[in-house]
């Protein structure tokens, strides 16, 4: 059986994340001309066309769009294994690519990326901030964090903590339209929102042995938290956000929580990496300093206060 060519897998995806044979040439340390033939020759021995050519551009074709995540999952794998075999460094070194949802990222994920640099500082993180759940083998993504169901039963998987999750609402709005004392009077309030799938994704509330669900119905709905803070103090309605997001507006009293004899399915924080366990050791120092640094991130202040 013949050997894979590496060299022309390493160079395909190399000219389809760059869009030229010039900078993927400069990238690998080739010449632009070594670049072109590894390609040419993978093709060939594939029997189909993976880069479209023309005097002003190059395009992935339709075949090689499929092979793409294949091709960088190969290097991705190739570099790690060469890391691993080279032995953890002393002085950790190279990029890292860390993926987080939008508000997380803003809100929490400063103080502890500086720490980390401050300590390795010729590694180099790109933070790649987004409430669309991210392909990481297709997008070359080391790192990954999420709060939300997991469905990628390939990628391995580290839960930090849990997340904390309240019922708010301003205290204008409550005085106006009167305070909830059970979820099933949330079908007679303005309930915004939020999440990343269904636009009427029910909220399943219980206590003790009581259960109750309800459906929001609000004129809005959200994929990110931050947008609806301001709603909410405006007194826009009522909804269930994380804890972190908030935590200014209930420190200054401008949302309260509702309904805290009642409790939501536990959310947790979860590290995302590609399926390899062969990783370089930036990646694997920055996995182990974030599953540590970020297990009281998400626990909201008055856990934090009260030193659960």
């Amino acid at each position: 059986m013949a050997l894979p060519d590496y060299e022309g897998w390493a160079c395909f995806a190399a000219v389809a994340d760059s869009g030229s044979f010039t900078a993927a040439a400069g990238a690998l340390g080739l010449s632009k001309a070594s670049v072109s033939k590894a390609v040419s020759r993978l093709e060939a021995s594939l029997g189909i066309t993976l880069l479209h050519r023309s005097s002003r551009s190059v395009t992935v074709s339709t075949a090689g769009e499929g092979l793409l995540g294949e091709a960088r999952a190969m290097v991705a794998a190739a570099t790690a294994a060469t890391e691993a075999a080279r032995g953890d460094r002393l002085d950790l070194a190279g990029p890292v690519r860390l993926a987080a949802p939008m508000s997380f990222g803003i809100k929490v994920l400063g103080p502890p990326l500086a720490a980390f640099l401050e300590r390795h500082p010729a590694v180099e993180i790109e933070v790649a901030l987004s409430d669309a759940r991210q392909d990481l083998i297709a997008e070359g993504i080391d790192l990954a964090l999420r709060i939300a169901p997991l469905a990628d039963s390939s990628l391995l998987v580290r839960t930090i903590a849990p997340v904390a999750a309240s019922v708010l609402a301003s205290p204008a709005y409550l005085a106006s339209h009167g305070t909830p004392r059970h979820p099933l009077d949330l079908g007679a309030h303005r309930l915004i929102g939020y999440g990343h799938r269904e636009r009427a994704a029910p909220l399943r509330f219980h206590r003790a042995r009581e259960e109750a669900t309800v459906m929001p119905t609000g004129p809005l709905f959200a994929n990110n938290g931050d947008v609806m803070v301001p709603l909410l103090v405006a007194g826009g309605g009522i909804a269930v956000l994380p804890d972190f997001i908030v935590e200014e507006a209930l420190a200054s009293g401008a949302l309260v929580k509702i309904l805290t004899d009642w409790s939501l399915p536990q959310a947790y924080l979860h590290l995302l990496s590609p399926p390899s366990r062969l990783r370089p050791a930036r990646v694997r120092a920055l996995s182990d300093y974030l599953v540590e640094a970020l297990k009281l991130s998400c626990a909201g202040r008055d856990s934090r206060e009260s030193g659960d």
